[in-house]
């Protein structure tokens, strides 16, 4: 009988699992009928529930869950949301938060501008058009009073966000790469126990929470010197890294063999990277030579017509979900928009945004919607202006317009933030940010006052970079010196 409860309780896990998936991407369903999507979601959860009592196979539900995952991913684009390291002073106060142009660097720009305008514009802004109408309505400080929203609230057990977001307890400390920081680290998508971190002491490791106790799963080799990024695919069978030694490695996940080694054909450091997430199998890198590249992981060739230059060093990097636009942000305190090419992999110059004048932008998530009460287009930003930032994406060039911005520590580090991966299920929306002063910050973005919801201490040295598992119930952060600290939810 015991065996049977443990069974059922992981058949319940699997198909919560299945029901996180389905609701991530219901706001894609029928745009125009927000009831069909609340019909949809609630039955789903019953017939779910239903199936868990079945005693299935878990391992075959786990299968399906993952073909779920990816043939939701092929509709609707993937939402698995997914640097040099000298510290560099903020040479100008000058703060240009909200000022964004057009980049036309020579007489052929024009005909590339009109290339760009004959991808479609519409979806950008129009939602826009739509998000600012209802933010605009609202009271300061409120939700958006729509059947959705209440929705998500029952979804979310009618709990406040501070309840949501009431992680405490460490679950488990990490420091093989003690006395090295730890720049990057990311669970694994769609994983709740599957973590990669890099290091500054030339190697990643692959680590797993489960089955107890947490473990180093494989230590990747071969970087000969400090690793800077990496990637997950979306299949988690490949991770992608980038090394101050001037190579993209490309691993093997299950064993940690290094498939293939890619030299920068410039032999600068290589600071960034991250997938195509429509086509994994181009990557792009960016180094320290201002340069941005799209690199074919297969051939280990550079895409034609996949190359720019930015202002600085290329020190973040990040998609919108569908894969057609892409920021970079550089050392000198740049923003560039890019428009991708699909078909060939070119990238296209599309717009700059100045965010702050010699102050790095040390990192760039990208969003389609914060949540279902906040619907912009989003983009979170971490510049050394001790500000975390929030942008409205406002069209489908990429066009950012600055909405909120958080007070944090953040001067000459490279800290890096997170939107919360299932805001669509909570009150409120969450994204979380490291600081130089050791903490976790977790910010209701919606709130007018007191915005921090919640704040983590246990760090000893400034914070860089924090990554969520698939559904919330795990925290991971890293700092400058090599520890790794997992966070479990507070238990009510």
């Amino acid at each position: 009988q015991c065996s049977s409860c443990v069974s059922a309780c992981g058949m319940a896990a699997v198909w919560q699992q299945v029901l996180a998936v389905d609701a991530r991407y219901n706001a894609y369903r029928t745009p125009t009928f927000p009831q069909f999507r609340t019909q949809y979601i609630r039955r789903r959860s019953q017939l779910l529930r239903e199936n868990a009592k079945c005693g299935f196979e878990p391992g075959l539900r786990r299968q399906y869950l993952r073909l779920r995952s990816q043939l939701l991913a092929l509709r609707y684009g993937p939402l698995s949301e997914q640097s040099s390291f000298r510290a560099s002073s903020v040479r100008s106060s000058r703060t240009t938060l909200d000022r964004m142009e057009d980049f036309e660097e020579d007489p052929r720009a024009q005909g590339a501008r009109g290339h760009r305008r004959s991808v479609s514009r519409g979806s950008y802004q129009l939602q826009a058009q739509m998000n600012r109408a209802v933010y605009d309505e609202r009271p300061p400080g409120s939700l958006v009073p729509t059947s959705v929203a209440e929705a998500s609230r029952a979804m979310a057990g009618d709990t406040t966000l501070s309840e949501n977001y009431a992680f405490a307890g460490m679950h488990h400390i990490f420091d093989q790469h003690v006395d090295s920081a730890v720049p990057r680290l990311q669970f694994a998508n769609d994983d709740k126990h599957l973590l990669a971190c890099c290091s500054l002491d030339g190697t990643l490791s692959i680590m797993t929470l489960s089955p107890p106790p947490p473990s180093v799963k494989v230590t990747l080799k071969g970087h000969g010197g400090p690793v800077t990024d990496f990637a997950w695919s979306l299949s988690n069978d490949i991770i992608v890294s980038t090394s101050l030694d001037g190579t993209l490695r490309i691993w093997n996940t299950e064993d940690g063999r290094c498939i293939r080694e890619v030299r920068d054909p410039e032999s600068s450091e290589l600071l960034c990277c991250t997938f195509q997430p429509m086509n994994n199998n181009l990557t792009v890198v960016g180094n320290s030579k201002h340069h941005l590249q799209v690199v074919n992981i297969s051939t280990g060739k550079k895409v034609k017509g996949g190359s720019s230059k930015l202002t600085g060093r290329v020190l973040s990097l990040s998609f919108d979900a569908p894969g057609r636009i892409l920021w970079a942000g550089d050392d000198r305190g740049s923003i560039f928009s890019f428009l991708f090419d699909m078909a060939t992999g070119k990238l296209t110059k599309a717009k700059r945004l100045v965010v702050s004048e010699g102050s790095s932008i040390c990192s760039i998530s990208a969003r389609s919607w914060i949540s279902r009460e906040a619907r912009d287009p989003s983009l979170l930003v971490n510049a050394c202006v001790n500000k975390l930032l929030l942008y409205r994406v406002v069209d489908n060039e990429g066009t950012l317009q600055l909405k909120r911005s958080f007070p944090i520590q953040h001067g000459s580090q490279h800290v890096h933030s997170i939107f919360c991966p299932l805001m669509s299920f909570r009150q409120g929306a969450c994204v979380v940010t490291g600081s130089e002063d050791t903490c976790v910050y977790f910010f209701d973005v919606e709130r007018n006052t007191k915005a921090i919801v919640n704040k983590l201490q246990g760090h000893g040295g400034p914070v860089l970079d924090v990554s969520f598992n698939c559904d919330e119930s795990l925290l991971a952060s890293a700092d400058s010196t090599g520890m790794v600290i997992i966070w479990r939810r507070e238990q009510k």
